[in-house]
């Protein structure tokens, strides 16, 4: 149990899962995964939207006469505007609130009902937000943008972890950020092209956004429930008839039985919330529900894809060549994917999120330095200080890529109980967008009061957030979704919480048999 985080142990009916690759099960990964790709794309747009002149012409004509003369402020704080980062983070705020109401569908109508509403709120939001023609336009489309990400957030990971076999969970999981980086990369090539094209390239860029929420749509309609869902609801024959297609064998009887076990837990829960709070499920609320969803915007990335463009600009790069290296920086985040993805069943979870952690706090002190040293006020950068920069960012980005931006959304996705998985993945998403939205709409302004400081303030946040995992985070790889609790009994602090309100549990028991 060295370094306190570890804990393992044999499944019960683990051994006895069968499965193998079909079409059907491929199918089903993809299209549900599409949902990152809506998630993604507003990510790597909106960065790339709010520092294009025809934009702030239109809706922010005191940022742009900031920018164009370069008064007296230091070339931090170019973007220091309320109104214009709430164009970011009112999204977050919406989707947010919305997750609330994803949980209820989620849980009683199924993941893939969460997933169609989640695609039509979008497609609605990218229409707005394209024929907008004052702030309150703008507002409005962000909203159901937020809410179609709150409804996609909130159901593609369970989705993807459920029909997943637990030797390969942590690859399928990683669809959604592969297809979350997917977005990122193409909207920041798109908004490279949009850009000159005036005056209304900026609207394109977003509505663009309707193909991904379009796609998803269509194929939504064709996807299947997962057999949990269908198993929760009752179900039963469908939802064997689905695992045995996903799976392909009939030999599901281990599975199934797990499922059935599951999903009678999950009944005798009326209140999966309230459920959340008590003792037993302590490991996840903390660990699932607050600690990794929080902590995943607290490593400072998202305020890198946000305003990528805006801050490559106020480092002293053109508007071009600062789309130009967002697109960098969202390439990398890619390959971090594809890294994680290929590799994360076979070294595990907590591995990535160490070594990687290591790797960005690294790259947080260097930006940080090299920022005090060369950058000072009304001072523009040198090129060889420029690329230095990029390099830089690209390797914290790399490093994100394959721990907390995958493994957040994959580790919070896998530790809940079926009777609280719903609830949980709320949770999970509503703290998410939370801290999302508090940094976006906090990055700008702490950028110019802090200026490089901020830097240090996330490298520092990510060694805590590293001695989180350390300590607290048990290797869930390869082990049976239904059977993630084995983990928490066996863990070094866990264990006083979930043993305790067993043998309780277990005590009431006999003293109800003898009465």
């Amino acid at each position: 149990m060295a370094g306190g985080g570890f804990a393992s142990g044999p499944s019960e009916r683990a051994h006895l899962y069968e499965y193998r690759i079909t079409a059907y099960f491929i199918f089903a990964c993809i299209v549900a995964a599409l949902g990152g790709s809506l998630f993604g794309y507003d990510l790597g747009v909106s960065g790339g939207v709010t520092s294009m002149d025809d934009f702030l012409k239109d809706f922010f004509p005191k940022v742009y006469r900031r920018k164009q003369k370069h008064l007296k402020e230091t070339d931090y704080c170019k973007y220091d505007n309320q109104i214009l980062t709430l164009f970011t983070s009112s999204l977050y705020f919406a989707g947010l609130v919305s997750t609330f109401a994803a949980s209820y569908v989620t849980r009683n109508k199924g993941r893939k009902a969460s997933i169609i509403v989640g695609s039509v709120s979008f497609f609605l939001g990218a229409v707005l937000n394209a024929a907008a023609k004052n702030i309150a336009m703008l507002i409005i489309g962000r909203i159901f943008l937020g809410i179609g990400i709150g409804f996609g957030n909130q159901a593609v990971p369970v989705y993807l972890s459920e029909m997943a076999p637990a030797k390969i969970r942590g690859a399928v999981n990683q669809l959604f950020q592969v297809t979350t980086c997917t977005g990122i990369l193409v909207a920041n090539l798109i908004n490279y092209g949009t850009e000159k094209i005036h005056p209304w390239g900026w609207r394109l860029s977003l509505g663009l956004a309707t193909i991904p929420a379009t796609l998803m749509f269509i194929g939504g309609i064709y996807l299947p429930e997962t057999p949990n869902s269908l198993v929760e609801q009752g179900r039963l024959e469908e939802g064997r008839a689905v695992l045995e297609k996903v799976r392909g064998t009939k030999k599901v009887d281990a599975e199934f039985e797990d499922l059935l076990d599951a999903s009678k837990a999950a009944r005798a829960v009326k209140h999966p919330f309230r459920n959340l709070l008590q003792r037993k499920n302590r490991p996840q609320l903390i660990v699932g529900a607050l600690g990794i969803p929080a902590f995943q915007q607290l490593t400072g990335m998202n305020s890198i894809l946000f305003y990528a463009p805006v801050i490559f600009q106020s480092l002293g790069f053109g508007s071009g060549a600062s789309l130009y290296s967002s697109i960098f920086t969202s390439g990398a985040l890619l390959v971090g994917a594809f890294i994680s993805m290929s590799f994360v069943d076979k070294f595990g979870r907590r591995k990535f999120f160490l070594e990687a952690g290591t790797e960005m706090i690294c790259c947080m002190i260097a930006l940080a330095i090299t920022l005090a040293l060369k950058f000072g006020e009304g001072e523009t950068l040198s090129k060889g200080i420029g690329v230095f920069l990029v390099i830089v960012i690209c390797i914290f980005v790399l490093g994100y890529g394959r721990s907390w931006g995958p493994l957040a959304w994959l580790v919070a996705s896998e530790i809940f109980p079926l009777e609280t998985r719903s609830a949980g993945q709320s949770t999970v998403v509503c703290v998410n967008l939370l801290f999302t939205a508090l940094i976006a709409q906090c990055f700008l302004a702490s950028l110019c009061h802090l200026k490089y400081g901020i830097f240090l303030v996330f490298g520092g946040l990510i060694f805590l957030m590293s001695c989180f995992v350390y300590f607290l985070l048990p290797e869930t790889k390869q082990v049976p979704i239904e059977e993630i609790y084995l983990l928490w009994e066996k863990h070094w602090f866990w264990k006083r919480f979930v043993t305790e309100e067993k043998q309780q549990d277990g005590t009431n028991g006999k003293a109800a048999q003898q009465v």
